[in-house]
């Protein structure tokens, strides 16, 4: 069994609540969040599979956690990629809870965490990229794999995206933290037309060394890419090719990565 503990920290450090228990534990935080608020998750073991739930109108994710979460609790401009019911009012659900063998097995898509931020998590899956547009959180990385897939506008939540501020070189990369077996890919690509641009074709490297060109299409619909089965740790996203299309601003709305842990 895990102990796992959930503090709320104010800027300073201090508490503002906790609450711990083995395997499980949940907290109601019955304070209106400040700037410099964060939720950390403490866990007696490294490396465990978790369902972490930092919000109740976020939900819960399932991650792999190697050593303890500080999640910072998101204000100003970095609020407005979040549902607006995020982390208001004062009443907030928090929870964690160890997953079963049977659930760290099962099928799914291994992208997806609403608990991810930038830097050094210790939270997984974790996306990362070398550019995203202006700075702005509702170009962030993390907004590909945030669940999300409205992709027929951009800017504030729900249409939040990953943008690459017109570069070329531009790439992304889902860490997983630990090794799984995918074969399956779902991209949503931004569809904003005519504001959008389109990728006629990416790459996807595997951390086994192999990689894939994928030609696509223009469309709002998800494209789908079937693979033979890869044990792997992460993927990459690169060598986006843009459509010959007069806008310069082709974006992804989301990523999924289907398969299962390896244990």
């Amino acid at each position: 069994m895990a102990t796992l503990s959930i503090k709320v920290l104010d800027k300073n450090g201090k508490t503002i609540c906790v609450s711990s228990g083995e395997d499980f534990v949940s907290l109601v935080c019955t304070a209106e969040y400040k700037e410099g608020d964060m939720v950390v998750l403490e866990t007696s073991q490294k490396n465990i599979h978790v369902f972490l739930q930092v919000d109740d109108a976020l939900g819960q994710a399932f991650c792999f956690i190697t050593d303890h979460v500080h999640y910072r609790i998101p204000f100003g401009e970095k609020r407005i990629s979040y549902s607006p019911k995020a982390f208001l009012g004062n009443r907030h659900y928090i929870f964690a809870r160890a997953a079963s063998e049977e659930e760290i097995c099962a099928y799914r898509n291994l992208a997806l965490n609403v608990c991810d931020q930038h830097g050094d998590t210790h939270c997984f899956p974790h996306a990362s990229a070398n550019v995203e547009t202006r700075g702005e959180a509702v170009f962030a990385a993390r907004n590909a794999i945030d669940g999300v897939c409205e992709n027929r506008s951009h800017g504030e939540w729900p249409y939040e995206s990953w943008g690459i501020n017109m570069r070329d070189d531009a790439e992304m990369t889902v860490d997983f933290g630990r090794e799984v077996e995918a074969d399956r890919i779902v991209l949503y690509t931004r569809s904003d037309f005519p504001h959008d641009n389109w990728w006629r074709q990416v790459t996807l490297t595997f951390s086994d060394g192999t990689s894939v060109d994928w030609e696509m299409e223009k469309s709002s619909q998800a494209h789908v890419l079937s693979v033979e089965k890869k044990k792997i740790t992460w993927v990459k996203l690169s060598n986006l090719i843009k459509a010959d299309d007069p806008s310069p601003f082709p974006a992804l709305s989301q990523i999924e990565v289907y398969g299962r842990v390896v244990l």
